[in-house]
């Protein structure tokens, strides 16, 4: 499956950085996932809704950690891209982060 594109929305909050929808094969779109700046640096958050006892569940979310890597290291390219795209800084902790722990938080 390769991923053909990733479209990024910033958003200027304390914690959430940024909406994605990532789209696969140029067929299919997994749409609301997030850019999070966490305690141990910056990390991809899939879609989730929230349940009836206060927890979240993931409604899309990768099988194996190849796949897990690919698609994080495509939103955050794109994060990047983007921030740059509107005029904004990169955080130098973004940068640490997306070079040190791919995985994330």
């Amino acid at each position: 499956m390769k991923i053909t594109e990733v479209r990024v929305s910033l958003c200027n909050e304390e914690r959430l950085k940024a909406f994605a929808n990532i789209t696969f094969d140029d067929e299919f779109v997994v749409r609301g996932l997030k850019v999070i700046k966490g305690h141990n640096g910056y990390f991809v958050s899939m879609p989730s809704r929230r349940r009836s006892d206060g927890t979240y569940q993931d409604i899309a979310h990768p099988i194996n950690n190849e796949m897990r890597s690919r698609l994080e290291a495509a939103v955050m390219t794109a994060y990047r891209d983007q921030v740059e795209t509107e005029g904004g800084e990169v955080d130098p902790e973004f940068l640490q982060s997306a070079q040190s722990d791919p995985e994330g938080d």
